[in-house]
């Protein structure tokens, strides 16, 4: 069952029991606490559409429906209490406490009773869904594509002790590519699907959704070059054990129904500030186009009327996972600027016109990417986005540079407040170590102090 399909199943059966737990609440309530009949009125079935969709909304808010796939009781449990503990204070808060009633206690009883109703009708569903999906794992029956990393000897024990494994871990084989040679026992036991060089093609080719590396602890450079490469998508990351002293602070030791590895911690940020950060983004974004409209008329103007071609620049760059979008600009240079090639811009730059010096140096030729941001493709706050033709230089010197992708690209970004434009690829290196320092420190109140940042630049007019 693919995530999509079980993510729908999830959705349909909390919006159910949402309004099954609160049209027993307001029985209970009726009936046990005010002790009178019991009858619907506008206010009930009102409450049957608004409480099951702020539930919902809830659930997603607090990241309840990711990688359901990879679900298990104890993760279940965390997120339902959660969630319930939040959501019951909430309606109790809004939709309960300024009722009257006769005396405070009721409010005791009320609160214990929407918590204890809403918590039990939701959570067998969930317990029952999650159960089928753990014994299909462990069966053996369902699990992730998963793609071994390795042609040696190591990569054959690795296979055979995962699958010698009574239980399923959930790692369903689809082959292996190889390093240097290939032994001849691991031929014999899956697919070669190809050599490390392939290693992109092969994880789109086959969806894969889960990697395990088969390397010696002394190719550390190596291993650190290949998870540079594959943390910029969402896949799974896991190595031997014997590899932990190498990614200290970065991995989590996971004994899988007895198979030893280690999973690399991709986790950035925790979802719900994800949530916030995205509210965040459309809201401002919207706010600071209405603000800067009279803006983007005198810019739009002073474009047109100072040089030759179109008001605003489209050029594709690449975004979150890899994924090619195209960012808009006001045009600050001219014409067929790069007709001999991809060319980063320098200081004294002949392309660039003088509007576009002003434009560059205040910042303002990135205000029409509120547009980007709102569309989803992009974010206030994270790693410029970067050309694929930069993005393939860059990571033939530091493979690192990939995992800038793991998130959405920015309008504003650490790098950018604290290095500025890069006009060659030893400057993009330096700036890269300021943007992999936000990746490995994002948070709310560090995408505000960026903007903070980010403004005082705009007023003073010291942009590079």
């Amino acid at each position: 069952m693919n995530q999509k399909r079980l993510k729908s199943i999830f959705v349909l059966i909390d919006l159910l029991t949402a309004t099954l737990a609160w049209a027993a609440f307001f029985y209970f309530r009726k009936i046990y606490v005010e002790h009178v009949d019991f009858e619907t009125s506008e206010r009930f079935y009102l409450g049957m559409i608004i409480v099951p969709i702020f539930w919902i909304a809830l659930y997603f808010f607090l990241g309840t429906y990711n990688n359901l796939k990879r679900m298990y009781f104890m993760r279940v449990l965390s997120f339902s209490m959660r969630s319930f503990v939040l959501g019951t204070l909430a309606i109790f808060f809004f939709l309960i406490l300024d009722d009257e009633i006769p005396s405070h206690t009721y409010y005791y009883n009320l609160l214990f009773a929407l918590f204890l109703i809403h918590s039990l009708i939701t959570l067998i569903p969930r317990l029952i869904i999650t159960y089928y999906i753990v014994q299909r794992i462990r069966n053996k029956k369902d699990g992730f594509r998963t793609l071994l990393i390795g042609g040696s000897s190591k990569a054959v024990d690795i296979f055979r002790e995962v699958e010698g494994l009574p239980k399923g871990t959930g790692s369903k084989f689809i082959g292996f590519i190889n390093l240097n040679g290939i032994d001849n026992d691991i031929s014999s036991l899956m697919t070669h699907l190809g050599h490390i060089d392939e290693l992109e093609r092969i994880i789109d080719a086959y969806d894969v959704e889960e990697v395990i590396i088969a390397l010696d602890s002394s190719e550390q450079e190596r291993l650190k070059n290949i998870i540079a490469r594959i943390q910029g998508r969402d896949i799974k990351i896991k190595i031997s054990a014997n590899m932990y002293d190498l990614l200290s602070g970065s991995v989590k030791m996971t004994n899988i129904f007895g198979a030893l590895l280690i999973e690399v911690n991709d986790e950035i940020m925790p979802h719900w500030q994800f949530v916030i950060k995205r509210v965040m983004d459309i809201i401002a974004s919207i706010i600071a186009m209405a603000i800067l409209l009279p803006v983007y008329i005198v810019l739009a103007i002073m474009v047109k009327s100072t040089s030759k071609g179109p008001v605003f620049f489209l050029q594709e760059r690449i975004g979150k996972n890899g994924v090619p979008f195209d960012i808009i600009k006001f045009r600050t240079m001219v014409i067929d600027a790069e007709k001999s090639g991809p060319q980063l811009s320098s200081t004294h730059d002949k392309r660039i016109t003088n509007i576009g010096k002003f434009m560059r140096k205040v910042r303002l030729d990135e205000i029409p990417q509120f547009w980007n941001v709102i569309v989803g493709e992009m974010s206030l706050v994270g790693p410029r986005p970067e050309r694929q033709f930069f993005i393939d230089k860059i990571a033939e010197r530091e493979p690192q540079f990939l995992q800038l992708t793991k998130v959405k690209p920015g309008i504003t970004s650490w790098g950018q407040v604290k290095f500025g434009y890069a006009e060659n690829v030893d400057e993009m290196l330096q700036r890269m170590k300021y943007d992999l320092l936000y990746l490995k420190n994002m948070s709310i109140a560090l995408d505000l102090k960026i903007l903070l940042y980010t403004v005082v630049i705009v007023f003073k007019g010291s942009g590079k």
